[in-house]
């Protein structure tokens, strides 16, 4: 079962999400949070697998809850709820580590497949909307960033290809290789990169210049 926390100071968008996450056998909402401050204190108090945190709530907002919730011990994936084009906080939500977002439109099947796939630890990069968004505010690499040197030429490839959007079973099937070695492929590179999931190494990848926006 994975367990929920849905953010949101809107009663309707909580509502909303509930109704879609209990109709499903393997999700289960455990708890809701109208604000930054109460998001902490659920998170730490129900110990969610997934977090669907709003941006702008009164109090602390969900750039500030994201930041002490991941920061806690065994933190929970926190998917950003967002409108986009307007919101002017994803960028610092991500910054937060945040690991990946849901726009506030997204149809019921695409949420559910959304938070399935945060918790599985697989892609919540599709090929347009979020390299479009990470792109935008790396928009050109960090002089003094680089990747570790002991990142091997597999592993690049690898890490190139979760940047343009592409599941597991997706860069086995360019790579020629199963998706059981591609996830191990995935595993070393998070490792190497210190960073906790597929979107952190992507946006690293664009600091340091691996993947350009251009070419997105």
């Amino acid at each position: 079962m994975i367990r929920l926390l849905t953010v949101d100071d809107q009663a309707l968008i909580r509502s909303a999400l509930r109704s879609i996450i209990d109709r499903e056998p393997d999700l289960e909402v455990v708890a809701e949070a109208v604000n930054g401050a109460e998001a902490v204190a659920q998170a730490r108090l129900h110990t969610p697998d997934v977090v669907l945190m709003d941006i702008r709530m009164p109090g602390m907002d969900g750039v500030a809850a994201t930041r002490e919730i991941v920061a806690g011990a065994q933190p929970p994936t926190v998917l950003i709820l967002t409108t986009f084009d307007l919101d002017e906080y994803v960028h610092a939500c991500l910054r937060a580590g945040a690991s990946g977002f849901l726009l506030k439109d997204t149809d019921p099947a695409g949420i559910v497949a959304a938070v399935r796939a945060a918790y599985a630890g697989d892609a919540i990069l599709s090929p347009g909307v979020t390299r479009r968004l990470i792109a935008s505010y790396v928009d050109a690499p960090a002089p003094d960033a680089e990747l570790p040197a002991d990142l091997t030429a597999r592993e690049t490839d690898v890490l190139r290809a979760i940047a343009r959007g592409l599941s597991n079973a997706e860069i086995g099937r360019e790579l020629f290789v199963g998706e059981t070695t591609v996830k191990t492929h995935v595993t070393a590179i998070l490792a190497k990169l210190g960073v906790r999931d597929r979107l952190q190494a992507v946006i690293l990848a664009y600091e340091c210049g691996l993947v350009r926006p251009r070419s997105s």
